[in-house]
C-alpha cells in the first residue's frame, strides 16, 4: 500500500531537522531518514503500528521511532502519515493550537 507524507507531516519534519541541525547536521538528516524509512513498515504492515490512545478510532496508528511518534491514518487504498510528534507532546493538545 502506498503511504503519503501530509503538507503538515512534512513540515513537522522540516521543523525536527532545523530543531535537531542547530546542533548537529549530521544528526538531524540522520533523523529524518530514520523517520521517513518507517514508511516502509507501515506499507508493508499497516496494523503493526498500535491505536493511538488519543483517539478510538482503529484505522488512525502511530509506530514510535526515537523520542518521535509518527501517526498515521489507514484508507482503503492509502496510507496518510498526519503528524510526527515528539512523545512527550500532548496530540490532542497540539491540534487545538493550530485551529
Amino acid at each position: 500500500m502506498n503511504v503519503y507524507w501530509t503538507d503538515t507531516a512534512q513540515e513537522h519534519l522540516n521543523a525536527i531537522h532545523a530543531y535537531i541541525a542547530q546542533d548537529s547536521l549530521d544528526y538531524a538528516l540522520r533523523m529524518v531518514d530514520r523517520l521517513t524509512r518507517r514508511s516502509q513498515q507501515i506499507s508493508d504492515f499497516p496494523l503493526s503500528g498500535r491505536r493511538v490512545p488519543e483517539y478510538e478510532m482503529d484505522q488512525i496508528r502511530e509506530v514510535l521511532e526515537g523520542a518521535y511518534r509518527i501517526i498515521y491514518h489507514i484508507k482503503l487504498d492509502q496510507i496518510d502519515v498526519l503528524a510526527v510528534v515528539h512523545s512527550a507532546r500532548n496530540v490532542l493538545h497540539s491540534r487545538e493550537e493550530t485551529d
